[in-house]
């Protein structure tokens, strides 16, 4: 079905990343900022990241900000510029981080290597705090070195569904657009960036669209049904 693909752009959260966004009423934020040394009181950590993440999180739904998405550091100085030292924002980003980021299974690990024999592979993910802690993460597990090209919406500020992560990555890798695949669990932000883009989607996770060229239950059954095998 995909051999005139060469090229896959990934998302990441709930296509090979799991768990992520932890940030439900319930969270205890103080566990991991108390961990790498911060000193505020638990009730405060709560309101600034609760306070943060609301700021961002309505933003992130506005077309207004599609381009011009803040940052984590941004979003906390708008709301507490002059409450918090810098060694208490880098602890209070930290932390926030920790909470957004998620796990990838092993068989996940697994099957980004099988699809990199068959692909170059690419990655195009929104997050809200700086890339770091994914980058150490990727790196901790050998895929680092598996993507070819990546687009962090934290790193320039655009978000999903624009179609300006997609081309960045595409210009990058220096590619044609009917070589690449978006693969991605959202309807919204991934088949629609990558038809704004004019690239064609395979989607995952349980999400189903007409308008996608395939759709898999994970990425684990993409790898092994969707007839990718290396052309000989």
């Amino acid at each position: 079905m995909f051999n005139n693909k060469d090229v896959l752009l990934l998302d990441m959260n709930s296509t090979f990343m799991f768990g992520e966004d932890r940030f439900g009423d319930n969270e205890d934020y103080s566990d991991y900022y108390k961990s790498i040394g911060g000193k505020l009181p638990q009730e405060l950590v709560k309101e600034i990241i609760e306070r943060v993440y609301a700021y961002l999180d309505v933003r992130y739904h506005s077309e207004e900000y599609r381009h011009c998405f803040p940052s984590l550091r941004e979003a906390i100085d708008v709301n507490y510029k002059n409450d918090l030292n810098t060694q208490e924002k880098e602890k209070i980003i930290e932390t926030f981080s920790f909470h957004e980021h998620g796990h990838i299974p092993s068989e996940y690990v697994s099957v980004l290597n099988k699809l990199y024999e068959r692909f170059t592979l690419s990655v195009v993910i929104d997050i809200w705090a700086p890339k770091d802690m994914w980058v150490n993460t990727f790196k901790k597990l050998g895929l680092w070195a598996l993507f070819s090209a990546y687009s962090f919406s934290s790193d320039h500020g655009m978000v999903k569904p624009s179609a300006k992560p997609f081309e960045l990555v595409v210009q990058e890798l220096g590619v044609s657009k009917d070589r690449c695949l978006v693969v991605g669990d959202s309807i919204r932000r991934d088949l629609g960036g990558s038809q704004a883009a004019g690239i064609d989607c395979v989607l995952v996770g349980g999400a189903k669209s007409n308008l996608a060229s395939a759709s898999y239950s994970t990425i684990l059954e993409f790898q092994t049904n969707g007839d990718i095998h290396r052309s000989i």
